[in-house]
């Protein structure tokens, strides 16, 4: 059986099934109708399935290593376990896509469709994930370290207890994302909307929050240990025992951020650098830095 019989005018109407180790990536035609069938554990490495109809179909644990799937329809389909190292799957469609446990190891998913898609425990190895719509993926257990998610949609995505860091963020959005527990040292999140974002307990040693919208954000007992908070703000954000040990605080806008508790030994506002007098500039500049009681 070879895959070129179920291309559109083949006079067969799937679903299709195609037996294991049969399928021969030099067959496959681009714009391909393979919607619902079968290519699981299929040998797909280098395949062209550029804007191929794959929706509903049943891909997984094949290798696809190094396949063209851009702005291939892929709703739906079952991508767990699948091998999609170095493929291009760029502007593709899947939402509600199951790729979990999948090796994206420097596959390209920019600008790609993955609404309410399944991508936990998968390993990206520094995939592109640039301008992604992740709106509602379940990313849990994923390890996201070093992976590109700069201008990508993420809001109200569940991204807690989930690898960041390293990652690129600037510029995405992730408005009421929850990133509680989250490691996020060193990530990029340079000019984010957090707004009312749960960042709380979240590891952000060392991150790049300069210029991000941080209004209203629970960022409570969060390590923020030289996180670059220069120029952010903070207005009614909540940083209640909070490490904020050599921070950045330059320019932030802190009126009405909860600071009680917080360790701002160090903190960097204007140049001054001792708690004694930071603790006294964020009083004058709004942030609550004592307790009512």
């Amino acid at each position: 059986m070879r895959l070129f019989d179920f291309i559109p005018g083949s006079g067969d109407d799937g679903p299709y099934t195609i037996p294991n180790g049969t399928v021969s990536s030099d067959s496959i035609h681009p714009d391909a109708d393979l919607a619902g069938a079968d290519l699981s554990r299929s040998g797909l490495s280098e395949a062209n399935l550029r804007s191929a109809d794959l929706s509903k179909s049943d891909l997984s644990e094949a290798n696809l290593r190094g396949a063209d799937l851009s702005e291939a329809a892929l709703y739906i389909a079952d991508l767990s376990g699948a091998d999609l190292k170095r493929a291009d799957l760029s502007g593709a469609n899947l939402p509600l896509a199951d790729l979990s446990e999948a090796s994206l190891g420097n596959a390209d998913l920019s600008g790609a469709d993955l609404k309410r898609a399944d991508l936990s425990n998968v390993d990206p190895g520094a995939a592109d994930l640039s301008d992604a719509d992740l709106r509602g993926a379940d990313l849990s257990g994923a390890s996201l370290g070093n992976a590109d998610l700069s201008g990508a949609s993420l809001s109200k995505t569940d991204l807690s207890n989930v690898d960041l860091r390293g990652a690129d963020l600037s510029g995405a959005s992730l408005g009421n994302a929850d990133l509680s527990e989250a490691s996020l040292s060193k990530a990029d999140l340079s000019n984010v909307d957090l707004r009312v974002v749960d960042l709380s307990d979240g590891d952000l040693r060392g991150a790049d929050l300069s210029d991000a919208n941080l209004r209203g954000a629970d960022l409570s007992r969060a390590n923020l240990i030289e996180t670059d908070l220069s120029e952010a703000t903070l207005r009614k954000a909540d940083l209640s025992n909070v490490d904020l040990s050599e921070a950045d605080l330059r320019g932030a806008d802190l009126r009405g951020a909860n600071f009680i508790g917080a360790n701002v030994r160090g903190v960097k506002i204007r140049g001054e650098q001792r708690e004694l007098q930071a603790r006294e500039y964020l009083e004058q500049l709004g942030g609550i830095v004592h307790s009512e009681d």
